[in-house]
């Protein structure tokens, strides 16, 4: 019996990819960092020197049309480690603080833990912000006042104890970094299960001895640093790297102050920026460089305490040429710079047009790594591997759905864009509660000829509306909006409409 030729193709295909070595993963989120911040994707508009990011764009790929999957920290986080949307999860609308239960549950397959099961060392050095189970004192509740809160009066942590499930207890194998972003308390570094140090629980507000806020980006670039340089080509390794900046508290350190002539953000920008070179020079400097795959991004737009107003007056659009900026459903809040470089697969200097989620980590990671996404996880991820090499990608996803701070939706399909709100879904003007009383219920755009979204075509176009509203609506009651076994939300009903309708 002769063999058919599609199945010798697929048997030399499946070979290949066991023999190719595979590539090492640096996955470096920055932390709103806007879209027009790095200055190779805003060279009119954007007035900060960002060198190191846009050498990683000449060596490698730019998305254009990249988006996280939600416009503020937390949710995309999930979203980026488990492949999956998070208003799947009891996480409707907001973030977690640094006391927070743990938001991924110990059944749900990572990235890392995939990874791991395909050779690799993990590691983490950063921003967890996807809660935990912190140890407390005998007896005691973890804190004294509201439950989960960002400033509790009193706290009770055993600050010898063991922490559980954090990024050890979710697929890492080293963790360095924060419980949640350098605004919320506990200020305190954790190294795998354990702080390092003691915090004072009856001023939870003060950091720990030798925790300096403005110390803690260059550290994690420290760390993390130190982290590649002990690699070799022995065993591939996947770090993941959320930085803490340029979010709030805003602090550059003395030698980066006044660097960028636009004030503190703009400076902190630049740091941010040096601290990603920091680590592309311990790549370079590596035996296996060639095989590494770096990623830059973002977990959503630019935030209103970065005073965009004021930048924008000085000439520097955080947003580039979109509307809005983090925690709104308007592209600036969720549109975010994708810049990958792998010498061994990805051509110098090219540019990806295709629509890409933060969620697509989990399945590019598996075609990568040479197995698939198995059933029960990944729900939400289609790879991009394809789009590497300059070839489409496959997706059975029809869209990609976007979520503002308040739990607001919106549908992406093509040049399509449906939003379930009357003003941004989140901080910037008109919110929810500015909007005209008379304006439309929803927003519908053509991004081809209205990259702004200032062209409200809801009204005029009901029949492509009525078609993405319907797509939308099976992407949420399904669980899951890529093609594979049967999936549920955590939650029995999500609810679409929360500004009428």
């Amino acid at each position: 019996m002769t063999t058919p030729p599609f199945l010798i193709a697929l048997f030399a295909t499946i070979v290949a990819l066991e023999a190719a070595p595979k590539p090492n993963i640096v996955y470096i989120l920055a932390d709103d960092m806007g879209y027009g911040d790095v200055r190779c994707l805003n060279p009119e508009r954007g007035k900060i020197a960002t060198p190191h990011i846009d050498r990683l764009a000449e060596e490698g790929m730019i998305f254009t049309d990249a988006h996280s999957s939600s416009s503020v920290c937390t949710p995309t986080r999930y979203g980026i480690l488990t492949g999956r949307y998070n208003w799947r999860t009891q996480l409707q609308q907001g973030v977690l603080w640094g006391y927070s239960a743990p938001l991924i549950e110990a059944d749900r397959l990572t990235v890392p833990a995939l990874l791991k099961k395909q050779g690799y060392k993990t590691a983490m050095v950063g921003k967890w912000h996807l809660g935990m189970d912190l140890p407390v004192l005998e007896g005691k509740p973890i804190m004294d006042g509201p439950p989960d809160s960002r400033k509790p009066r009193q706290t009770h942590i055993d600050w010898k104890g063991e922490i559980k499930n954090g990024p050890v207890d979710r697929g890492f194998d080293y963790l360095y970094g924060i419980s949640a972003s350098l605004d919320m308390a506990p200020y305190i570094w954790i190294e795998n299960d354990r702080f390092v140090g003691e915090a004072d629980n009856s001023k939870p507000p003060q950091p720990a001895p030798g925790f300096v806020k403005a110390q803690v980006l260059p550290e994690i670039g420290r760390k993390t640093v130190e982290y590649i340089r002990k690699q070799d080509a022995s065993q591939p390794f996947f770090v993941y790297v959320p930085l803490t900046s340029p979010h709030t508290p805003i602090v550059p350190t003395e030698e980066w102050k006044g660097k960028s002539g636009l004030g503190s953000y703009g400076d902190f920008q630049m740091q941010t920026d040096h601290v990603i070179g920091e680590i592309m020079k311990a790549v370079d400097a590596s035996p296996f460089a060639d095989n590494t795959l770096v990623i830059v991004t973002a977990d959503n737009g630019c935030s209103k305490a970065a005073k965009i107003d004021r930048l924008e007056a000085q000439g520097h659009f955080p947003s580039a040429q979109f509307r809005g900026s983090k925690a709104d459903l308007w592209d600036g809040g969720h549109r975010v710079p994708f810049i990958v470089r792998w010498p061994k697969g990805v051509k110098p200097g090219s540019t990806s047009e295709q629509t890409i989620c933060l969620t697509d980590l989990m399945a590019t990671c598996a075609e990568l790594s040479g197995t698939t996404v198995p059933d029960g996880a990944g729900e939400d991820s289609v790879s991009f591997a394809p789009a590497l090499k300059g070839e489409p990608i496959a997706s059975s996803r029809q869209g990609v759905i976007h979520h503002s701070i308040s739990g607001h939706f919106a549908y992406r399909q093509g040049k399509w864009k449906l939003l379930l709100a009357k003003g941004s879904g989140g901080w910037t003007s008109p919110t929810e509660k500015q909007a005209a009383k008379d304006a439309p219920v929803a927003q519908l755009y053509d991004l081809e000829k209205d990259p702004g979204e200032t062209n409200n075509l809801y009204d005029s176009h009901p029949e492509v509306a009525a078609r993405l509203l319907a797509q939308l609506e099976a992407d949420v009651t399904s669980g899951r909006s890529t093609k594979g076994s049967e999936a549920k939300n955590d939650v029995a009903e999500i609810q679409l409409w929360k500004s009428g309708k």
